[in-house]
Formats: structure tokens, C-alpha cells, sequence
């Protein structure tokens, strides 16, 4: 019997990684058994081929190789799904694929159409976004309150995931730095970095010389970010990395005591769940998804986002208290088995591809 084709859209994928893409990738190599899948992107780059694979997943780039291809991705990736001809059709995050799966209801009507919210921060015509999908899935609670805003009451939550085995095996392979505090994320204003600098420069205050943070990332605030951390003459306890490969962020987050990340907004954020199945205590705002997997007090420290002041203390208390370290450190483990790829996919299954 012919296997169901499934497309995913997803405008980004690696080399331009975040959750979203990882969502798509992790998801998609592990459904190659059961289904027919094909995952549609934006080509971005002229370097890029065309047609390619991921593991056993065939992907297929639309556009000329250039950065507008972004932006051209709702009109070529519908197309491209004609030609497909799939049977299942899911448009991962509500921008550029959400509204590529607007287009799907013209080019391939017959098609069951699924949506994953993946973030809170865009808005553009969300509403017709959420209407194009008969099954929308979000991966926090903050989406799953604002979709009931567009009158979907059916959303199903589903988280992003991590590969847990990577994690152990890092952790494995590299001990705890006493005193490293780590940031893993884009160098843009919403995630906070400047708070960061600017608290973790009031925390160390009297501290060990030997306490450095670490800035795991690239983007747009790259060099204003460096040049405060000049101002605030800490440059020689913080290191910049630029982006680096998956496994070198794993390795990052085994090394890595305390990971502090003070988003201004956030869907999730894996990076979080990364830091906690590596063994840090974690430090987030109180905005989003976050407290969805940090609990304040139990499974991390919660902080309002945009105070320089409660993000210095909270810092300052696990560098100065490894008993609270300890305590949230375990904590932040505990659970952490339902978030591996492997269990995410299966939920993908139970509550979404078979039932429709």
C-alpha cells in the first residue's frame, strides 16, 4: 500500500537553526517509516542545491538563491506543493510558512492542512494564518491563549523537543566549569543580552576572578553587544564565540554551571531545556512559554524581563550558593525524558497524523 505523502514548509532550515527548524528536521527523519515525507524551503543561498536530503527526507529549496527568497516562500512553496501532490500538508511557524499554508488552500485544497505556532513575535495577518489550518499544534501555553484570540479552541500542545542522548553523551565527555555562566541563543534585542552584560557586571562584584561568561551566537547586536561589555570593563571574563555547530553548543552546556538567558520574549525556547538535561541551574524571565518548563524556585530562577538589578542578584546567588545550584540543577532534570525528540514525534503521531 502507498505510503501517505507528507510536506513540511518550513522557510529556514540549517544552517539557519533555531526551534522551529529543529522541530522540522528532528520530527521529519524520524517519520521517514511511517510516511512519504518531503520538507519544502526557502533556497536563500545560491550555494544551496536545489534538491537535496536530510538523512532519508528529501528536501526541495524554492526561490533563486538569495535572501529575498524569504519573502517569495508564500507564493513558490504552495506551487511546489502542487506538483507534490501531498496528502498531509504542515507549515511549521506562523510567518513565512504560515502563510504559505494560505496559499495551500488555493494550489492544494484536497490536502489536510496542519500549523505549528512557534512564536510570539510576529503578528502579520495572523488571523487568516490560523484559519488556513484544519489542526493547529503549539508548542507553549502563551500560543495555545493567544490562538483562542483567533477563535481556534482546538489547539493541541505539543512541545519542541531535544536529543537527549546527544546531551548525556556531552555531558559524559565534559565536566562542569567551575564558574562559567553561559548564554546560547541570537545576538538580537530580544533576547536580552545587553541585561545580561550589564547584571552579570553587577553580580561578580567581589567574586572569584575566575567566574567568565560565555556568549554562544551571532546577529545584529554582535558588536554593540562587545563594545558594552568593554564599557562595562568585563570584556577579559567574557568570551564571544560566534556561532558554533550543534555539538559544540552541547558541549558548551555541559561545560557551563549556570545558563542565563533574560528574553525579552520567547515561544519556549530550547535552550532552556538543553540547560536543564545538561545539569545547569537556570536563570530565565518570567515572560512567554519559559515558565512552562522553568519552574521559579524549583527548576530555576524566574526574573522579570528588562531588570538589570533582580537578573545581578539572581546570578549572584548561584555563584555564591552551590547548594542552590545543586538543588535546581536536579530539579531542572526531573521530567526531562518527555521532551526527547523521540517522545515529541510520537505525540506528532498519536494526537496528529493518525487521527487525520
Amino acid at each position: 500500500m502507498p505510503r501517505l505523502r507528507l510536506v513540511y514548509l518550513s522557510a529556514f532550515l540549517s544552517p539557519f537553526r533555531s526551534g522551529a527548524e529543529a522541530m522540522v528536521e528532528e520530527v521529519s527523519v524520524r517519520l521517514v517509516d511511517q510516511f512519504d515525507v518531503t520538507i519544502v524551503t526557502a533556497r536563500l543561498k545560491r550555494s544551496s542545491a536545489r534538491h537535496d536530503h536530510l538523512q532519508k527526507v528529501r528536501v526541495i529549496r524554492v526561490g533563486f538563491g538569495l535572501p529575498i527568497d524569504k519573502y517569495l516562500f508564500p507564493i513558490l512553496a504552495p506551487i511546489r506543493c502542487l506538483f507534490l501532490r501531498p496528502h498531509i500538508i504542515h507549515a511549521v511557524l506562523e510567518s513565512y510558512a504560515g502563510l504559505a499554508l494560505v496559499g495551500c488552500r488555493f494550489t492544494v485544497p484536497w490536502a489536510k492542512r496542519v500549523l505549528t505556532l512557534q512564536s510570539t513575535n510576529t503578528s502579520f495577518l495572523l488571523g487568516p494564518i490560523h484559519r488556513s489550518a484544519g489542526v493547529i499544534t503549539a508548542i507553549s501555553n502563551a500560543l495555545v491563549e493567544r490562538a483562542r484570540q483567533f477563535g481556534r479552541d482546538d489547539v493541541v500542545l505539543i512541545p519542541n523537543g531535544i536529543d537527549l542522548q546527544l546531551i548525556q553523551k556531552a555531558c559524559a565527555t565534559h565536566p562542569k566549569d567551575s564558574g562559567c555562566v553561559l548564554f546560547v541563543g541570537r545576538l538580537e534585542p530580544m533576547k536580552g543580552v545587553d541585561v545580561l552584560l550589564n547584571a552579570f557586571a553587577k553580580a561578580i562584584v567581589g567574586l572569584s576572578p575566575d567566574i567568565h561568561l560565555r556568549i554562544v551566537g551571532d546577529g545584529s547586536q554582535s558588536a554593540t553587544l562587545k563594545n558594552l561589555a568593554k564599557e562595562l570593563e568585563i570584556d577579559h571574563r567574557v568570551t564571544f564565540t560566534g556561532r558554533v555547530n550543534h555539538q559544540a553548543v552541547l558541549e558548551e552546556f555541559a561545560r557551563a554551571e549556570i545558563f542565563c538567558g533574560l528574553s525579552r520574549s520567547e515561544a519556549l525556547g530550547n535552550v532552556f531545556l538543553e540547560a536543564q538535561a545538561s545539569g545547569c541551574a537556570v536563570i530565565a524571565t518570567n515572560v512567554g512559554g519559559i515558565p512552562d518548563i522553568v519552574k521559579d524556585r524549583e527548576s530555576g530562577l524566574l526574573v522579570p524581563p528588562d531588570d538589570v538589578d533582580a537578573s545581578a542578584d539572581a546570578i549572584k546567588s548561584l555563584l555564591s550558593d552551590p547548594s542552590l545550584r545543586a538543588k535546581l540543577s536536579l530539579s531542572g532534570k526531573k521530567g526531562i525524558e518527555r521532551y526527547d525528540w523521540d517522545a515529541v514525534t510520537a505525540m506528532f503521531l498519536i494526537e496528529i497524523y493518525n487521527r487525520i
